[in-house]
């Protein structure tokens, strides 16, 4: 005896479920999923994000797949074709985010690389400088020493006392001059 013999199947029967597995396939192949709108609106402001990042300039063909990828899907969307829709959508999507990421990476190395070329003319302009004043103070001879310095305050000496008492021009003085030096004995005038 035979413990897997084949079973006895006959035609009809056979021929019955294959018909029912078509028919399944077919109702299921049928059934779409819904119109995927809101892939489609998230791809497409990822595109604009990127195009204003300035991925036109710094990563035009990854924004190139983006936008190919974005007319694929809606032409899928017009053939009814949801699920092709949906994923092309999506990688659009990705790709888009992907400009955008390169587009702010290249303007930051931009901007970089201007603030190192203003940094390079601002080091050469101030190397000019410094060495005009060099150049100015070579060419300046250093006064002499004797000359320039003021006289030192403590070293004048004072005038007399005669000096300062001394009527100038005949005109007499409100102070007497010292009965010493009158010459009068008594010191009256």
């Amino acid at each position: 005896m035979y413990f897997f013999s084949p079973p006895a199947v006959s035609a009809r029967r056979m021929r019955a479920a294959v018909a029912t597995l078509a028919l399944t396939l077919a109702v299921a192949g049928c059934a779409t999923a819904p119109p995927p709108n809101d892939a489609m609106n998230l791809a497409q402001y990822q595109l604009q994000a990127a195009r204003d990042a300035g991925a036109a300039d710094y990563a035009p063909v990854d924004l190139g797949f983006a936008q190919d990828k974005f007319q694929q899907a809606q032409a899928a969307m017009e053939t009814r074709k949801f699920a092709d829709a949906a994923n092309l959508a999506e990688e659009s999507g990705a790709d888009a985010e992907l400009a955008r990421v390169k587009a702010r990476l290249g303007a930051a190395r931009a901007e970089i690389q201007g603030k190192l070329q203003e940094n390079t003319r601002l080091r050469n302009e101030g190397e000019q400088l410094a060495a005009r004043q060099q150049q100015m103070e070579q060419a300046v001879p250093a006064p002499a020493a004797d000359s320039s310095a003021p006289l030192p305050v403590g070293d004048m000496p004072a005038p007399s006392a005669s000096v300062l008492s001394a009527p100038v021009d005949g005109v007499p003085t409100d102070n007497p001059a010292p009965a010493a030096s009158s010459g009068i004995p008594g010191g009256q005038p």
